[in-house]
């Protein structure tokens, strides 16, 4: 068997083909996190060391150091591994049914949906019965329906899902430009840094949510993502390699889009995490097929070191998560965009 591993279980009845050079990468990925993550852990106006970090973490830590890991900072750092995994994994499903490396959910309109929702608690509705999560979850879900219906033809999406979704996107940023503009200052100061994308003042009650989210839908979609290199080839091909193509597809849209507004009620609309990570996964691991878990691995990484550099590399001033991937994404866009353009 050339090109991986088979492993299979007890029964005979789970096979998992593993790529040597994916399973490296993965795991590389993996310590990267851990690494960063303690490193994150450790620095701050509180500083400490490893060892400390590690029983604070158990409980036997310095009094002040523990509070400080344990409430603040190690909600955020899991709210940060999460919303990236979740965001790679999403931006790897719709990259590939539209077959597009510019399918991701910040690019069709689903997290700037989202903020339209947010945006219509905050300020248009400030005192209804829903809070601002459940604004983006609303928001996120009606966009996502109107997009797929309208870029929806013959129970295909292709490049249509990445067309429509741009004109959606600037019609969803039209309203929320109008509903800041008729905001009063310190609602629309609170509505802008929301829709940035913050992990600032996240704790326990986003954390554990976003990963109760994840810990389903993050397997499911490796479950449900298995077919995606069949379905690239075409609907033809896949259809007579034994692939219900429509159920398939729709899945995997449902899938990328409740991994999509729950990475965006936890940490708002962070920008170019799910348009980057799928396609720097592809060259790590140099497949031209989706490596779902790679583009999870390397969305988290991102994240973080994203976070990290907002939190301590602009002295005392703290920036919002959304405006460090915004400017790694738009260097990112910019140099995929020329490359395809050299190869055109």
């Amino acid at each position: 068997m050339s090109g991986g591993q088979l492993l299979g279980v007890a029964s005979g009845r789970i096979a998992l083909r593993m790529r040597p050079r994916t399973l490296t990468v993965s795991t590389i990925l993996a310590v990267g996190v851990l690494v960063l993550g303690v490193w994150t852990l450790m620095t701050g106006d509180y500083p400490a060391s490893p060892g400390e970090v590690v029983r604070s973490l158990v409980g036997h830590g310095p009094p002040g150091l523990e509070v400080i890991v344990n409430r603040f900072r190690l909600p955020r750092l899991l709210i940060a591994i999460a919303v990236g995994a979740a965001l790679g994994v999403a931006g790897g499903i719709f990259q590939s049914i539209s077959a597009n490396p510019l399918g991701s959910p910040d690019i069709i309109g689903l997290t700037t949906g989202s903020a339209t929702g947010a945006l219509a608690v905050i300020l248009v509705f400030p005192h209804a019965a829903v809070g601002v999560p459940v604004g983006a979850l609303l928001g996120g879900l009606v966009t996502a329906a109107l997009v797929y219906l309208l870029a929806l033809r013959d129970g295909s999406l292709g490049s249509r899902l990445v067309l429509v979704g741009i004109g959606v996107t600037a019609i969803l940023e039209s309203v929320n430009g109008y509903l800041l503009s008729r905001a009063s200052l310190a609602d629309a100061q609170a509505a802008q840094l929301w829709i940035v994308g913050s992990l600032n003042g996240r704790g326990w009650s986003y954390a554990w949510p976003v990963w109760a989210a994840c810990g389903v839908l993050v397997p499911v979609a490796l479950v449900l993502g298995r077919p995606l290199a069949i379905l690239e080839q075409g609907d033809d091909t896949a259809a007579a390699l034994g692939v219900p193509v429509r159920r398939t597809r729709l899945s995997l849209f449902g899938c990328g889009v409740a991994l999509t507004t729950t990475a965006t009620v936890a940490a708002g609309p962070v920008a170019f995490v799910a348009l980057a990570a799928p396609q720097i996964a592809r060259r790590l691991v140099r497949r031209a097929t989706p490596s779902l878990g790679s583009a999870a691995l390397t969305g988290s990484l991102i994240m973080v070191a994203a976070d990290f550099a907002g939190q301590h590399l602009f002295g005392r001033t703290q920036l919002p998560v959304g405006l460090a991937t915004g400017a790694i994404g738009g260097v990112y866009l910019l140099w995929l965009l020329s490359r395809e353009w050299r190869t055109r």
